[in-house]
């Protein structure tokens, strides 16, 4: 297990530019690709993945080779590959920096997951938002295609993969997995409740798989170093990898910081954020993005990693830490993110369309001096109906709500019993 700071997903990031193909190359990048695609069976790399216990680092950490072993061995063709760079929730910026940084990581990633599932064509589905990076996501995409690494017959190999970009028309609910091949194509992005999964019947019935911009830039250098490789970069036992960790709010130096997975929490703060603000005094933060559990000062040791953060009751999500200070009002956060959840519903399931308009407003009341006892136990009855919705992104919206009502509970009766916030 490693302790000490590696640098291998932005290894090549530079001041203000992307990373060429020359440099891209110079690096290892694209070393020994068409060997890998004539002599190694799509078994072998799932494999490779699955012993290497890469999970998804979009928030669900599912086992990366787990879900490409779904595709069985007699699925129908086309298949297709999905990177999903619609990074909308709040806090985290880490895919846009990765993309910025390396885009030759990405092809030559979705290029091994690819062959992985016999995928014949791949599809990065991006935030509006990230138009810079889409353009220059096509730029190399046309580079790679030239050098040989993209299109009909990769290298010799026999491996045929088309990457396109496809711009998302915009909102959160697209990063869900259903509704994003739901947006693909052209259907109203509402998600859809497996069986079938996706890797079964995704896009246009056809077998599809999902995976994280950062998910499939570790591919390559799992491939290449092995899987016992990457396990050993992680500093916990139940980690492999590094991680990007975004890392934002009351600190020093806010941005995105390659570490190994589960450098604690307060190691990243003080060590590479630059410690929290003059004055301030770590609160809280939201470990892994706006869909997570408030973690405490008592946990402000804990490994950034998913299991560590399991135990004490949060998740690592995306690892977009949001950082609190003692001056902060954790009430007027939490309503702010459930405005953003409101905001972002697609309005299909009842619990999700009617329940995140209500407790906002109980919230709303809250803060503006209009509580009233009774409304922090309406509040913990309707958090836990969301859990009742349709996909999850509602139990996802509740993690702040929930975990507010839990360990900040008296700041919020504060507001209640002082007619106001009393920030």
């Amino acid at each position: 297990m490693n302790a000490t700071p590696t640098r291998i997903l932005l290894k090549n990031r530079r001041p203000e530019r992307i990373a060429t193909l020359d440099e891209y190359q110079a690096g290892g990048g694209y070393d020994g690709l068409g060997d890998i695609l004539e002599s190694r069976s799509p078994a072998v790399i799932q494999q490779m993945l699955l012993d290497a216990m890469l999970l998804g680092r979009g928030g669900a950490a599912f086992p990366t080779g787990r879900k490409m072993m779904t595709v069985a061995a007699d699925a129908p063709f086309p298949r297709y590959l999905v990177c999903n760079a619609d990074e909308m929730e709040p806090g985290t910026f880490k895919d846009r920096v990765l993309l910025h940084a390396d885009p030759h990581m990405l092809i030559e990633g979705m290029i091994l997951a690819g062959f992985a599932v016999q995928a014949a064509k791949g599809i990065i589905f991006i935030r509006p938002e990230y138009e810079n990076a889409a353009r220059i996501l096509e730029r190399e995409i046309r580079i790679a295609e030239a050098a040989g690494f993209l299109g009909d017959n990769i290298l010799g190999s026999g491996y045929s993969l088309h990457i396109g970009v496809h711009r998302s028309g915009g909102r959160y609910i697209c990063g869900e997995v259903t509704a994003q091949l739901n947006a693909l194509m052209g259907r109203r992005p509402n998600p859809v409740q497996p069986p079938p999964y996706p890797t079964e019947k995704g896009l246009w019935g056809k077998p599809t798989v999902l995976q994280n911009v950062e998910t499939l830039m570790c591919v390559p250098h799992i491939v290449r170093n092995g899987p016992d490789w990457f396990r050993e970069l992680a500093c916990t036992a139940t980690g492999a990898g590094t991680k990007i960790y975004a890392v934002s709010g009351h600190v020093e130096r806010p941005g995105c910081y390659e570490l190994p997975m589960g450098t604690p929490l307060s190691t990243i703060i003080e060590e590479h954020a630059g410690g929290m603000r003059a004055g301030a005094k770590f609160k809280a933060c939201l470990p892994g993005g706006a869909s997570t559990c408030f973690l405490p000062a008592e946990h402000y040791h804990t490994p950034m990693d998913f299991e560590p953060l399991k135990q004490v009751g949060s998740r690592l999500g995306t690892g977009a830490i949001m950082v609190f200070d003692q001056q902060t009002c954790l009430l007027a956060v939490t309503l702010n993110l459930t405005e953003f959840f409101t905001r972002e519903s697609c309005g299909w399931c009842t619990p999700c369309r009617e329940g995140l308009p209500y407790i906002r407003d109980l919230l709303m009341r809250i803060e503006n001096g209009e509580g009233e006892p009774d409304m922090l136990p309406m509040l913990d009855t309707m958090a836990q109906y969301l859990w009742n919705a349709y996909c999850a992104f509602a139990p996802g919206a509740m993690g702040p709500v929930q975990s507010l009502l839990k360990l900040f509970r008296e700041e919020v009766a504060d507001h209640i019993v002082r007619g106001g916030c009393p920030f």
